[in-house]
């Protein structure tokens, strides 16, 4: 996510970090590159002129305290700028009503009705009861698509055979007052830029519904294009927030850096993977600091939290301490990995980490899912004791995984490894656990 713009901004970083004193010569430079960064990422040249001039500003008005470096005090400046440019006061979800009502809006192809589902597990997953409503009467297949995704995620979807929009969302309110449903979301058909009638039949419905939320959903691939949709938008529908789709992929993070400043709407979310958890709220000083590569440790620990038993957890604690750890184990780890999410997007939330780095590290997510199949190919035996697994038996479980011998071979290797560093570990607490006591006396 953003990583042409973060490139760019750790290498001005790396120039100014060593500056020893701050000058109007070295301020003015560094603007110029922060800039042109900008600008090359696709951000409304008006909010550039805008923040750039607030970050000179500022820079050059500060008084440099002795604690800080001056390079780490004009770096605080910029993240401290860049939060204030994706900061909202309302970019939490306003949900009053029973049920509460999201009415999802946008241009064809942005994947709204995917945001749709992805939005209703999220929030099943805060223990609110979720129905979803097929209120795309245009586009063929989209209610089969609504269906499909409302199966696999265990969440119901209303819909009727009629083409009448309006009426299947009135209809669909009444069942979710019946059913005692806390939240209805309404996946209403894709505009195009200048359809007037679809977009009269969108403002009925939202009249008539009247929507504790109404979300636009924009692709943010489109950068500049999604800025001046949203605008168009925003004049005919009262949108309460956005959703940027796709960031995940190669967006330069103008539509992200330019949407709030030139419209004046929230984002509320960002869809960051083709997976239906793949959603997540937005918040302005983590997004900010992943921009600027400085991780995002908050996201990291609530992934964490969400993908990993704390039962197993526990026991795993249990199995290092007398020296069970097996590859069962092994693989349990990998599975709970796995839930968090693409293993890139796990490392790029990782502080310290910059892009060049994860670059050369070049982690893939089939690797996580080669080391299962090579661990799922051993006999229950062979993950209980690694130590007979000799040539022939690596030779059978490289032929039942599709994986090279060496594949085999390197993770039997790292087991190993991380067993004997387990060890280690275990010997320092007993050593270290008398000494603490011998302190506390």
């Amino acid at each position: 996510m953003f990583n042409q713009l973060k490139n760019q901004f750790q290498s001005i970083f790396r120039n100014i970090r060593g500056l020893g004193k701050i000058t109007e010569l070295n301020v003015r430079e560094t603007v110029r590159q922060v800039r042109r960064s900008l600008l090359d990422a696709d951000v409304n040249f008006k909010v550039v002129k805008s923040f750039t001039s607030r970050i000179e500003e500022k820079v050059i008005g500060t008084k440099v305290l002795n604690t800080i470096k001056p390079g780490e005090q004009f770096i605080k400046i910029i993240r401290d700028e860049l939060t204030i440019l994706l900061k909202s006061e309302n970019s939490d979800l306003i949900l009053n009503n029973s049920p509460s009502i999201i009415l999802m809006v946008g241009l064809q192809g942005a994947g709204k009705t995917t945001t749709a589902a992805k939005l209703a597990l999220k929030l099943k997953n805060n223990n609110m009861s979720i129905m979803l409503v097929a209120a795309d009467t245009n586009r063929p297949a989209a209610v089969d698509q609504l269906k499909k995704l409302g199966e696999k995620i265990n969440v119901p979807v209303y819909y009727e055979k009629i083409k009448n929009s309006l009426i299947i969302c009135k209809n669909a309110i009444n069942k979710a007052r019946s059913l005692n449903i806390d939240v209805l979301i309404i996946d209403t058909a894709g505009r195009l830029h200048n359809d007037n009638q679809m977009m009269a039949e969108l403002k009925e419905i939202s009249l008539n519904v009247k929507p504790d939320e109404t979300l636009l959903v924009v692709d943010g691939m489109t950068g500049q294009d999604a800025v001046a949709f949203a605008k168009k938008f925003n004049i005919e529908l009262p949108v309460s927030g956005l959703v940027l789709t796709k960031m995940d992929g190669n967006s330069r993070a103008g539509a992200a850096l330019s949407i709030k400043e030139v419209t004046g709407i929230p984002i509320k979310y960002i869809g960051n993977s083709e997976s239906l958890e793949g959603i997540e709220q937005f918040h302005a000083k983590r997004t900010a600091n992943r921009i600027l590569g400085f991780g995002d440790v908050v996201s990291l620990v609530e992934k964490a939290e969400r993908a990993f038993d704390n039962e197993k957890m526990f026991n795993l604690n249990e199995k290092i301490d007398n020296g069970s750890f097996d590859l069962d184990d092994f693989r349990d780890q990998i599975i709970q990995i796995k839930k968090m999410g693409p293993i890139n997007q796990i490392l790029e939330l990782i502080p310290g980490l910059e892009s060049n780095i994860l670059k050369k590290m070049n982690y893939k997510d089939q690797q996580i899912n080669w080391t299962e199949a090579i661990i799922n190919s051993m006999t229950p035996y062979e993950r209980k004791m690694p130590e007979i697994i000799d040539g022939s038996r690596r030779l059978r479980i490289s032929k039942g995984s599709g994986r090279a011998v060496q594949e085999v071979n390197m993770l039997l290797k790292q087991y190993f490894q991380m067993k004997k560093m387990m060890k280690k570990i275990k010997k320092q607490k007993k050593i270290m656990l008398p000494n603490m006591v011998n302190l506390g006396n």
